[in-house]
């Protein structure tokens, strides 16, 4: 039995593999062709939706996770699919360079995080997949392409594991930065009144509120001239691991335990926070541990209606008095021409709802989602949503021809499961059962 990081998603594959070459990984595929059955890649688990399960053969990359090549002068990097933003992180700085934008969370693998098109925050930066320069594919008969052009390089750079097996990727990274970190609570209607100043001021710019507290939370990420000035162990630790994991855990569970009790609790988390600065290398400063288990579902929404989207969930769970313990989360990407990317065709706010592991999700979340419609939203390939390809299909110029290109590289569905028969619609006549 396989389950995703947040142990809310599972699966029981007919057999999981861990290919260590791009050959091994031919060679399942070859193998599932020839016993008709679906092949799914998984990475680290870090998806709060299906898109990762199977009932057919489970192929996890993690042993696919070397630098293959780097170019600092061209500010290229060649990388196996399989390794972690956390270790390619910490590889590139030994090398000079960098990712330019990264999210809170750096235990995806690359692949991973390129197919559901998770991104950072920034106005001026797009998410890691439209870093995408090439990429190295096993397609539905076992063939390996290289995509490095047209509408196949622009549907790897967003392809929700539906075009075949990513191995390698060529990523654009720039040269090695350090940030200067400053969070600080704020009054969340200000926040709210400046998002615009804001978003352009700051190389990235993000804030998170509790519901029924109007605290924002404010995180403002620069580059500076400056030499990294790391924690010591032990700070990093009450910081990260005592105040940031386990005293939120123990609030989470307080909440959990009297639903009644969530307002006051919020209100008094959101009071304790205290500004902060840190200057570090990037990577330090972007990611930081997560140890208590969530579920979350995340919109993309144009630029102009993000403040729109925060005020409505605000509002909408202060009225229906829902019992939403874990805070909201609010960032911004620029535009890229992915044909399945959230952020493709205009800048992009994103607003992330999240609840405590155990505790009722669903109602929270179709409300939010019905926020969402209105405003014309995406949700994030890789968190719980209840959209289908019809009701995808329009919010997508591209759509076309993404569903193009998937017909040519997967014609039997060799890549399918029953997430992407929902969301992309089925393809081929490979025989699949519903995923457990």
């Amino acid at each position: 039995m396989w389950r995703n990081w947040a142990g809310d998603q599972h699966c029981a594959p007919v057999a999981q593999m861990r290919p260590g070459s791009r050959d091994d990984v031919v060679a399942a595929v070859r193998r599932a062709a020839d016993e008709g059955r679906t092949v799914r890649a998984v990475g680290a688990g870090h998806s709060f939706s299906d898109v990762a399960l199977t009932n057919g053969y489970q192929l996890s990359l993690d042993a696919l996770d070397a630098v293959l090549d780097a170019d600092p002068a061209g500010g290229l990097v060649r990388v196996q699919a399989g390794i972690t933003i956390h270790a390619l992180s910490r590889r590139l700085w030994d090398l000079g360079l960098a990712v330019e934008n990264l999210g809170d969370i750096d235990r995806q693998s690359i692949a991973g995080a390129i197919a559901t098109a998770t991104h950072g925050t920034g106005a001026k930066l797009t998410n890691i997949g439209a870093n995408v320069v090439s990429a190295e594919v096993v397609t539905g008969d076992g063939e390996v392409m290289e995509l490095d052009g047209g509408d196949e390089l622009l549907a790897v750079r967003a392809n929700v594991g539906a075009l075949g097996i990513v191995t390698a990727v060529t990523l654009r990274v720039p040269p090695a930065f350090v940030l200067e970190g400053i969070d600080r609570p704020e009054p969340l209607e200000e926040v709210l009144s400046s998002l615009d100043e804001r978003f352009d001021a700051n190389d990235h710019f993000e804030f998170y509120f509790f519901p029924y507290s109007d605290i924002a939370l404010t995180r403002t990420n620069n580059r500076v001239d400056e030499a990294p000035r790391p924690r010591s162990a032990r700070k990093a630790w009450v910081d990260d691991v005592l105040v940031g994991n386990h005293v939120f855990h123990a609030a989470c569970l307080a909440g959990r335990v009297a639903p009644g009790a969530i307002p006051a609790i919020n209100r008094f988390v959101a009071r304790q926070v205290r500004p902060t600065r840190r200057v570090d290398r990037s990577y330090e400063i972007f990611a930081s541990p997560r140890l208590v288990r969530f579920t979350e579902m995340e919109y993309a929404v144009p630029r102009e209606r993000v403040a729109d989207a925060v005020r409505a969930v605000h509002d909408l769970v202060r009225r229906e008095r829902l019992a939403v313990p874990f805070p909201c989360e609010c960032r911004i990407v620029a535009p890229d021409d992915a044909l399945l990317s959230t952020a493709s065709g205009h800048a992009t706010g994103y607003v992330a709802v999240h609840m405590f592991r155990g505790m009722e999700w669903e109602p929270y979340f179709r409300a939010v989602e019905r926020v969402m419609d209105e405003l014309d939203g995406r949700p994030h390939w890789g968190k719980r949503h209840f959209q289908t390809a019809d009701t995808l299909r329009p919010r997508y110029p591209g759509w076309d021809r993404f569903q193009a290109v998937r017909a040519r590289l997967d014609p039997e569905g060799r890549f399918a499961n029953a997430y992407t028969d929902r969301v992309l619609g089925r393809v081929g006549v490979a025989e699949r059962a519903p995923a457990a």
